[in-house]
């Protein structure tokens, strides 16, 4: 839990949540705050299982993966190759776009380059190509005078994608089946406080909508996972654009390490299937082992 990426608070929520939870299973769990001397703690520790509550880069990437494979630790969630090419949204559209699931143009551009000129005609959204949870998103609307200024700590390469208008969906995969389709609701936009804050959003489970979109969001966001070669518990984000019908659903991205905090989709989810959260941690550590 924790670590040092954009996402270290949400992390460290999550963490002590599941820590919770897996206690009441019955396990016996030691937390650790992922720094600089992961590997020597994990050696001292030899824990049976590592339960994965890292969020964003080097929890996320396949890095501690890669040091769990390589200290024979079984974990949860997904392995190296899969994590990492989950993480990059780029690389990711690709294999979307492979296996048929519907996702905007996007191009990869410097951070001068995007503050220069408009890269692709408004409306876009500029987004780093491997965070998550909202971190370092500019929403660049179709009446902008020009191009955004952006914040100096953002990578140089982003991504920039065409905005795609409408609802925020979202739908989990548990090993071989999706659990159910939310519709999120804001005042604004799904950014980081309405994601994480008491009341920043409101999540209607299952969605109400047409039938042929939660069957869609459903279907796509296994077809996701499986695309990517993920394991464990994975969450597909999508929009829908209600005046277009199903032309109107887009793939956003798929996020293999959902968050596990009192306001996270996972596992409110999860618990809409009957599956309440000391359960959802517990499978998620029966399911853990190497080379995933």
């Amino acid at each position: 839990m924790g670590g040092p990426s954009a996402e270290r608070e949400v992390s460290l929520s999550s963490g002590r949540e599941c820590a919770t939870a897996l206690r009441a299973a019955g396990f016996d769990v030691t937390e650790i705050d992922a720094g600089p001397d992961l590997a020597e703690r994990l050696r001292a520790d030899r824990p049976d299982v590592v339960f994965n509550a890292l969020h964003g880069r080097w929890g996320e990437d396949g890095c501690v993966q890669g040091i769990l494979e390589w200290l024979r630790i079984p974990y949860t969630h997904s392995g190296v190759l899969a994590s990492a090419l989950a993480m990059d949204k780029q690389k990711s559209k690709e294999v979307y776009r492979a296996a048929g699931l519907p996702v905007v143009d996007s191009i990869l551009s410097t951070r001068d380059q995007i503050e220069a000129a408009h890269v692709m005609a408004p409306p876009y959204v500029v987004k780093p190509n491997a965070e998550g949870s909202s971190v370092g998103v500019y929403i660049v609307r179709e009446a902008a005078n020009g191009p955004p200024t952006l914040a100096p700590d953002l990578p140089a390469s982003l991504m920039v994608e065409t905005y795609a208008p409408g609802r925020e969906l979202t739908a989990s995969v548990m090993g071989d089946r999706t659990l159910t389709v939310t519709d999120i609701i804001t005042d604004g936009w799904y950014d980081y406080y309405a994601k994480y804050a008491d009341g920043g959003s409101r999540h209607v489970v299952p969605a109400d909508v047409p039938t042929e979109i939660f069957d869609a969001c459903m279907d796509y966001a296994l077809r996701a996972h499986q695309a990517l070669g993920l394991r464990g518990l994975s969450r597909t984000d999508f929009r829908w654009d209600d005046t277009l019908g199903l032309d109107g659903l887009i793939l956003l991205e798929t996020n293999t390490q959902p968050g596990m905090t009192p306001t996270s989709l996972a596992p409110e989810q999860a618990a809409h299937c009957g599956i309440d959260f000391p359960t959802l941690c517990a499978w998620l550590v029966e399911d853990a082992s190497c080379d995933r």
